[in-house]
């Protein structure tokens, strides 16, 4: 048996924000099923999903996504969070953003 990634579901607090942010960010249209829970299918990727819980988050992501935003100013302006300086070394530059999500972080 082979299994696929169906889609990748994110724990927050408020998915129908989220769920903008990101199809605003990726494209494709965007459905909220209910209060609890929104999803996108960006064009050539999987799913993407967002489901409230009602605990904050505890501790460091073990997963994320990296994207090529292109203008980080424009992510910024959709609502994306700067966290940290921009990295720069042989191999490029980037920087690290967090979606609006921010109450789900600690800094």
């Amino acid at each position: 048996m082979r299994a696929r990634i169906d889609e990748i579901v994110f724990d927050c607090h408020d998915p129908a924000r989220l769920v903008r942010f990101w199809a605003e960010l990726l494209g494709g249209d965007l459905v909220d099923r209910s209060a609890d829970w929104s999803y996108i299918d960006p064009p050539g990727f999987v799913r993407l999903a967002f489901q409230r819980v009602p605990e904050g988050k505890a501790a460091k992501n073990r997963l994320h996504l990296d994207l090529d935003a292109g203008d980080v100013e424009e992510a910024v302006a959709l609502g994306a969070v700067r966290m940290g300086a921009v990295v720069t070394d042989e191999h490029g530059r980037f920087q690290v953003l967090a979606d609006p999500n921010t109450s789900n972080y600690q800094f």
